[in-house]
């Protein structure tokens, strides 16, 4: 056999990457770098806000890897003053390319109106604004990085926060062989606070719309806008909900009362004040409607997936009037023993977009339970707003269960009061029994 020769590889340029004071300085060759695990990667596709954490990745991912960076934006209803710098605020930090794709109506339709016919609240409060949105940003992150070649994928969250769970499931899900750079998570990555984060975006001449006097932690959808941070991370501290940025305070909502319907069909919203619109048109309408109003206001201590409680302030003026008005309409529309099963899979399900488990077999097999339940959730729901509050002012459907002439006082042929009788003797039989085994005088002493 002839004897085979290896042609010896050129000499790589080095670069080194650049670390803030303190921090390990790697040295890496040009055209791809190594994550943690030794293994080189070309291109990495970043999860993109143009807020502050992901502003300064781009470079930071450069200077710290020698990597190329894809940045990934999604549009879910931010509004384009976000949405609109991002192509310039990342190539001017050193992307190659920046894709910034709409999936405001995806968004809607096959995340959050799932959610909404499902009733689901996590800790019966919050209306999960952040959390159903990054599965599907997640999943278009995926997409764009197989489309332009990326065998790596990056977001922002903190490793102390849920996010960082929901991103990295769905990578999971979708394409476990992408590699995962989570900066915060990275022995490398040497900030601590958003004050430093500020600090390292100024040394780089990084554009930023945060500041140290206006430091909340904010993210925005369609549906909700999301706050953390500053006088927030004190509990025992009052605040004069100054970090709004769609809904009137209550207190300063009009004085005048104003109502509004909505329409249903099979749970899911397709109406507002008769006039039929798209998902997207009729959040916005309801939005509009709510934040003028004040409603949809929300302050708690959560407690977050790895274990720890957080303070946030949400505002989802419009998707409160569509949980109260859904909620209505499943009261008359439902029987018993479905309506107490569906709010149980509430909780379960509110856990599980929460925890970004989306992409599960349980979550599609209580989708097929709750889609069930929905067929008879058609009709109108006609709603009060004022300074706050959503008040019921009427509610139809022609699936109604409600008999007014069996739910009156007056004697009606289908039933017989004296049937109450019989019933309540055998209701109450075990109680009875129980009295009698034990041969107690005062059941209340039990």
């Amino acid at each position: 056999m002839p004897k085979t020769t290896i042609a010896k590889p050129a000499p790589k340029k080095t670069i080194r990457s650049v670390a803030p004071e303190g921090g390990k300085v790697g040295s890496f060759a040009a055209g791809g770098f190594k994550t943690l695990d030794g293994k080189p990667v070309k291109k990495v596709c970043l999860a993109y806000s143009g807020g502050l954490d992901t502003s300064i990745m781009i470079t930071w991912l450069k200077e710290t890897y020698g990597c190329e960076v894809v940045a990934f934006a999604a549009d879910v209803g931010q509004g384009k003053v976000e949405t609109a710098p991002l192509v310039r605020k990342a190539k001017a930090t050193g992307a190659v390319k920046c894709i910034v794709k709409d999936l405001r109506k995806e968004f809607l339709e096959e995340y959050v109106w799932p959610t909404l016919r499902a009733g689901a609240k996590y800790e019966s409060v919050y209306l999960l604004g952040t959390s159903f949105a990054r599965p599907v940003i997640a999943k278009h992150q995926v997409l764009a990085a197989w489309a332009e070649g990326c065998d790596a994928v990056a977001h922002g969250a903190t490793g102390k926060g849920n996010d960082q769970v929901r991103f990295e499931l769905t990578f999971a899900a979708m394409d476990p062989k992408l590699k995962i750079i989570a900066p915060w998570k990275d022995p490398n990555w040497r900030i601590t606070s958003r004050e430093e984060a500020i600090d390292y975006a100024e040394a780089h001449g990084i554009e930023l719309s945060v500041t140290k006097k206006k430091i909340y932690s904010e993210d925005a959808n369609l549906w909700h806008v999301s706050h953390e941070g500053g006088k927030l991370e004190f509990p025992e501290k009052e605040h004069g909900f100054e970090m709004l940025r769609w809904t009137t305070p209550p207190q300063q909502a009009p004085d005048k009362a104003e109502y509004v319907t909505v329409d249903f069909e099979k749970g899911t919203p397709v109406g507002v004040n008769g006039k039929r619109l798209d998902a997207v048109a009729l959040l916005e309408a309801l939005n509009k409607l709510g934040a003028k109003h004040g409603v949809g206001l929300v302050d708690m201590v959560e407690n977050r997936l790895v274990g720890m409680k957080s303070r946030g302030v949400y505002e989802t003026p419009g998707g409160a009037i569509l949980y109260a008005a859904h909620e209505w309409l499943e009261q008359l529309t439902l029987d018993r023993d479905t309506l107490r099963e569906k709010r149980r899979v509430a909780d379960v399900y509110a856990e599980l977009v929460y925890d970004g488990r989306w992409f599960t077999p349980l979550r599609q097999a209580l989708d097929a339970f709750v889609t069930s339940t929905q067929y008879v959730v058609s009709g109108s729901v006609r709603l009060k707003l004022y300074k706050g509050n959503i008040v019921l002012a009427g509610v139809e459907s022609p699936w109604s269960l409600y008999d007014p002439h069996l739910g009156g006082f007056s004697d009606v042929p289908t039933y017989d009061q004296k049937d109450a009788q019989g019933f309540i003797r055998c209701f109450g039989l075990p109680l009875k029994v129980r009295n009698m085994a034990l041969g107690r005088k005062n059941p209340v002493k039990f």
